[in-house]
């Protein structure tokens, strides 16, 4: 297994820190940190017992040699092509992921598989989480299954179907009038106060270790070779930013050509409550948070993102784009994501879906593209 170390994301901070320590934002300078595998000598082909979920890639994640594993199966989640779509889209190609097929019905069982995994390592007597409802539902999940104690934080206008899951792990639930921002703030006072081990989105370095392995499967079912492009719904940013860290990984490691072009990272996001957006096309390094955020799409509904200088990074290092749609929009692209594919699609992948139509139509996005389309979670978690 491989050996990591952990630092600073912050390009102008110099902090290091150990992986044997628990560790939330940077001690320095409070940027979120990021976790540097030592992965050298690993190759790209897989072993015939690699597991069939994300630890399928332990060579490349941040475990210790024969430690036991969080697991509910996470991973390996379709990548299906749907040539009619494209047809109307107007690219050459496109595929979809359906991380709505994963425990707990989202991409969030990713992070939280490996966040609990290592918190369990450390011995963190609980953790907390503020959701906006599937980093929620998961974390009760995974911390059930790893017996750790659990506090939840959510928006009273969650999804109650969300809702309902979380409660029927049996976990503390608290629900708020207010938005995930402000369940953040209950959470990490929370956390301070009783040595509780906060796994917010980028507040600790082991999520996006969880969401980079999207990376690896979209270039291992692709025949090792990435497409033109990543359209990614984004509100906290841990997938971009995970998937993007993966692409890098795999070219450093020799897993692709050191010429090999790596895809325009593209977020979607929803037009009442668009902080990133905004801030990538006014050419900001960080993001103003939206004072009232509104949409349907509570994975979206994230109005002052932690990881926002990592996103805008990430879009401009891949030289990617944003863009936002209004509520209406979404909803009427979800159908037809669905109706066109079977995928039961959330609205945020309905979004990403109106957002790469958008770009082509606009002429932001080549017509002879080849594109991944990511629906992070099932649309059922919104019907009730």
């Amino acid at each position: 297994m491989p050996q990591w170390s952990l630092a600073c994301s912050s390009p102008t901070c110099r902090w290091t820190g150990s992986g044997t320590v628990l560790t939330g934002l940077c001690p320095s300078c409070q940027q979120p940190v990021m976790v540097h595998v030592a992965a050298t000598g690993t190759r790209r082909e897989r072993p015939a017992d690699a597991p069939w979920s994300l630890y399928r890639y332990a060579d490349v994640l941040p475990l210790r040699d024969g430690e036991p594993v969080v697991t509910l199966g996470e991973g390996m989640t379709p990548l299906l092509e749907a040539p009619a779509l494209a047809r109307a889209v107007g690219v050459r190609r496109l595929w979809i992921k359906d991380e709505g097929v994963n425990p707990t019905a989202s991409f969030k069982a990713r992070g939280m598989a490996l966040a609990v995994t290592r918190a369990r390592a450390l011995g963190v007597p609980g953790v907390v989480v503020p959701t906006a409802g599937n980093a929620g539902a998961a974390l009760a999940a995974y911390a059930r299954a790893a017996g750790l104690r659990v506090r939840i934080w959510a928006p009273e206008t969650t999804p109650p179907p969300i809702l309902g899951s979380i409660r029927a792990m049996g976990v503390e639930l608290v629900t708020i009038d207010g938005h995930i921002g402000d369940c953040g703030k209950l959470a990490n006072a929370h956390a301070q106060e009783h040595g509780w081990f906060n796994v917010a989105t980028v507040r600790e370095p082991y999520r996006v270790e969880g969401m980079k392995t999207m990376g690896y499967e979209v270039a291992e079912q692709l025949g090792w070779r990435l497409p033109d492009a990543v359209v990614y719904p984004t509100g906290g940013g841990e997938g971009t930013i995970g998937i993007w860290k993966a692409f890098g990984e795999m070219r450093a490691n020799g897993w692709l050509p050191a010429d090999a072009p790596l895809p325009r990272m593209i977020i979607a996001q929803a037009a009442g409550c668009a902080p990133l957006t905004t801030a990538f096309h006014a050419g900001a390094e960080a993001a103003t948070p939206e004072p009232h955020p509104v949409t349907y799409a509570a994975g979206l509904r994230v109005p002052g993102p932690l990881g926002d200088r990592l996103v805008l990074r990430t879009l401009r290092e891949s030289h990617g784009d944003a863009m936002a749609v209004p509520d209406d929009v979404m909803r009427e692209a979800t159908a037809r994501l669905a109706a066109a594919t079977g995928v039961d699609a959330a609205p945020e992948g309905g979004c990403a879906l109106a957002v790469l139509e958008r770009l082509v139509a606009e002429g932001r996005l080549a017509r002879d593209a080849e594109v991944v389309l990511f629906n992070t979670g099932s649309g059922a978690s919104y019907r009730w």
